[in-house]
């Protein structure tokens, strides 16, 4: 079976097609490494199975070719991270949008199955929680560009479902909550990476408002579990659910209990949202996903607490520190 991931030089894309060529498919990334990187991949790129493109999924050519000869799409090729997001919104929309909207069109011409990646972003301020698949969503105004991801994730969606619906083709949309795990930048926002990788260096973690805000942080692994047991199912055909872990912890907590796995003294400094974002960014008080759904159908349940999620990404930083000490 051929498998395609677009974004699969990316922190999960890689991942996920790392453990598909262990389990015998033959994948083919495509990357315009705006947020990927090769190195994500170098230890792929002798399988005889593994064929990458460092492309656009904008160039149409080579991805209908792409999605022509493939059995299943990953489709994860997205713009990231809040920094990304903030300050380049007509790059954010362009790319979830219309990017999504490219691989659609090209798989509706021979049915492929698709699985969507979306975000637990489209939830927007709800407040209801744990968020539910079901639950209304609570975007902020159009003024604010901070929700421009959110919105265009969420368009991807109706987009997706509305192929699935008209043109019959065989979706699946997975809502991500906070993936964590080794190679994740730290580069566009991602909140344990720059924690882990201050708190090496004994500088200050950078908490943006008062900490006291929470998250729940999924190990890359069992997103990848997630995607494969959607992929290869087929009551998840037309359905959205959650991927995540409900463990919940403040960011301030999440600070506080990596200082303590690195063994380091790091203080807390606490930024304000306008410093870090801009005026008039709003953050989420909260976001707990209701795994119920997925469970159910797919039987997946998360197999890494947040402390292993830690150690795991500690090790990982601290490998990688100590790499580059010795190189240079």
């Amino acid at each position: 079976m051929n498998i395609l991931i677009t974004g699969g030089a990316g922190f999960i894309g890689s991942h996920l097609a790392e453990r598909l060529l262990n389990d015998g498919f033959h994948v083919t990334i495509i990357d315009d490494l705006s947020t990927g990187s090769a190195t994500n991949i170098d230890s792929l790129k002798a399988n005889k199975n593994f064929d990458y493109y460092f492309e656009s999924i904008f160039n149409e050519s080579l991805l209908r070719e792409l999605i022509d000869k493939t059995d299943v799409i990953f489709h994860l090729a997205a713009a990231v991270g809040v920094f990304l997001i903030v300050e380049s919104p007509v790059r954010t929309i362009e790319t979830n949008v219309f990017g999504t909207e490219l691989v659609l069109k090209y798989a509706s011409l021979k049915k492929k199955r698709v699985i969507i990646t979306s975000t637990s972003e489209v939830y927007g301020k709800a407040n209801k929680i744990p968020f539910n698949e079901e639950d209304d969503l609570v975007l902020g105004p159009t003024t604010m560009g901070r929700w421009s991801y959110a919105c265009s994730k969420a368009l991807d969606e109706y987009l997706s479902i509305a192929y699935w619906r008209e043109k019959k083709v065989p979706i699946t949309i997975m809502r991500m909550f906070n993936t964590v795990g080794p190679r994740q930048s730290p580069s566009y926002g991602m909140v344990i990476p720059r924690f882990v990788i201050a708190s090496l260096e004994n500088k200050p973690i950078p908490v943006f408002g008062d900490g006291l805000q929470s998250r729940c942080f999924t190990y890359v692994d069992d997103a990848v579990d997630a995607l494969i047991l959607s992929a290869f199912n087929d009551i998840s055909v037309g359905k959205v659910y959650n991927i995540g872990n409900p463990e919940e912890v403040s960011i301030r907590n999440l600070a506080l209990l990596i200082n303590e796995k690195v063994g380091s003294h790091s203080r807390i400094e606490f930024i304000p949202y306008s410093k870090a974002y801009g005026e008039g960014f709003e953050d989420m008080q909260r976001r707990v996903p209701d795994i119920k759904k997925i469970s159910h159908d797919l039987g997946f349940q998360p197999k890494h607490s947040l402390e292993s999620i830690i150690d795991r990404t500690v090790e990982y930083f601290r490998k990688m520190k100590n790499s580059t000490i010795v190189t240079k």
